[in-house]
């Protein structure tokens, strides 16, 4: 028994070092990423996507949801760096798995990809609502539009909608434009309006609304035109990254090879854009794309290289920070012209904007204001589809010493000569009445 012991203790110390590699700002690649089905089955139908992710160095762990041994955490380390939801209908996860659980893995930093579809569970809502979305309450309704719905929709039905209103973004969707329509089948969501980390990715037409598809509508749908999201993503203030999508179809091998043409439309395109679609959203979601770090700050006098523990009112100055930028392979220069730092003591006595040599080395020059007390070098930069950056330093500023003040002040040249002027007119009057006769 203690030999059973000592074997365990051992193969633990081994392991912790394995369960503690996960995932590096410095670092955003080889991750693995545990995978969840309601249908083993869906490996095979929804191949395509999956060995897309495997070809660019992700460890996929496909697990039923209902999995008895499944866990997220072992030894107090997480095992996965990702999570895929491909589960929509299961109503209790296994193992030690929970909507609780999984919130605390995306408030660790790490990312999620979460699909629903009519069968969506009580569960899966739940975790969408967490993310600040909302899915429509009736479970039997569908995205439903007559307007631009797919002409190869056999059923008649039109739900199977052929989207093209994308975010305009290079960071989440590549700089590629995707040309073709995405195919979507599957259910609407609306975005909590108190929730400003949230944004649609894939929206609606003006024409879409939400409902059962096989029934006639008794009243107003509650989900209409461009208030519905197909596909939302959001970026936490941890900067984890979630996408929630109201179709698992979209993910399909049939949809990826399908050819579409949307109504009205005289452009027919013999492959859908959902491949390139979900290729880009799927790397922007797991860091490869728009994952920004940032050296540290650098400031200094002018003319001088050593950073000073302390500044003077009035000191000419230097600042720069370094950003770059990970392209899925290598970090390279971040190159933008929105970059700003703020001079700040309880409200920024300076804000610039910095300049940029191209080599990811941003900088600027100004000078420290009429003002002492404790300032900050504040980098606060937030951009659509970029990991937030928030850098700061602390430096302390103090007035002129009594010897640093100049002897004579310009601006008091006019007080100057007019004392003397007092003092030789005095002098002028008081030899006159004395010796005048």
């Amino acid at each position: 028994m203690m030999n059973l012991s000592r074997s365990v203790a051992l193969i633990s110390l081994f392991l912790l070092p394995l369960l503690s590699f996960s995932f590096s700002v410095d670092n955003p690649t080889d991750r693995r990423v545990l995978v969840l089905l309601d249908d083993l089955s869906l490996k095979s139908s929804h191949s395509i996507f999956f060995n897309t992710l495997k070809s660019r160095g992700f460890d996929l762990d496909f697990k039923l949801a209902e999995d008895s041994k499944l866990a997220l955490q072992r030894y107090g380390q997480y095992l996965y760096d990702g999570l895929i939801i491909f589960a929509p209908s299961t109503e209790r996860f296994g193992g030690s798995l929970d909507s609780k659980s999984i919130a605390d893995f995306v408030d660790s930093g790490r990312d999620l990809i979460l699909s629903a579809d009519t069968s969506a569970s009580d569960l899966i809502r739940g975790i969408s609502l967490e993310c600040g979305v909302d899915f429509d309450e009736d479970s039997s309704a569908m995205v439903i539009d007559h307007s631009s719905f797919s002409v190869s929709d056999v059923d008649g039905d039109h739900t199977l909608i052929a989207a093209d209103d994308l975010v305009k973004s290079h960071a989440i969707l590549g700089k590629t434009k995707i040309e073709a329509p995405v195919l979507f089948r599957g259910v609407a969501h609306s975005l909590n309006p108190t929730n400003n980390l949230v944004l649609k990715v894939l929206s609606a037409s003006p024409s879409a609304y939400s409902a059962n598809p096989s029934s006639k509508l008794s009243s107003p749908p509650q989900l209409t035109g461009s208030a519905i999201s197909l596909v939302s993503v959001m970026q936490a203030r941890n900067n984890a990254r979630v996408v929630i999508s109201g179709s698992l179809q979209l993910f399909s091998d049939k949809l990826f090879r399908s050819g579409v043409q949307k109504a009205g439309s005289p452009n027919k395109y013999e492959k859908s854009g959902n491949e390139q679609f979900v290729t880009e959203l799927s790397k922007w979601v797991f860091h490869e794309r728009g994952h920004l770090k940032a050296g540290s700050l650098v400031h200094h006098r002018v003319g001088e290289t050593d950073e000073p523990a302390i500044y003077r009112i009035k000191d000419d100055l230097e600042f720069s920070v370094e950003i770059l930028e990970w392209s899925g392979k290598r970090w390279e220069p971040y190159v933008a012209d929105d970059v700003q730092v703020q001079f700040y003591m309880m409200s920024p006595y300076v804000l610039k904007t910095l300049s940029t040599d191209k080599k990811g080395l941003f900088h600027t020059s100004f000078k420290v204001p009429d003002v002492y007390g404790v300032f900050q070098f504040k980098v606060e930069y937030e951009k659509l589809g970029y990991t937030t950056l928030s850098l700061s330093k602390q430096i302390p500023v103090r007035p002129y010493r009594h010897n640093e003040y100049e002897r004579f002040i310009p601006t008091a040249y006019p007080y100057y000569g007019a004392c003397f002027t007092t003092m030789a007119g005095f002098f002028v009057f008081s030899f006159v009445y004395l010796y005048h006769k």
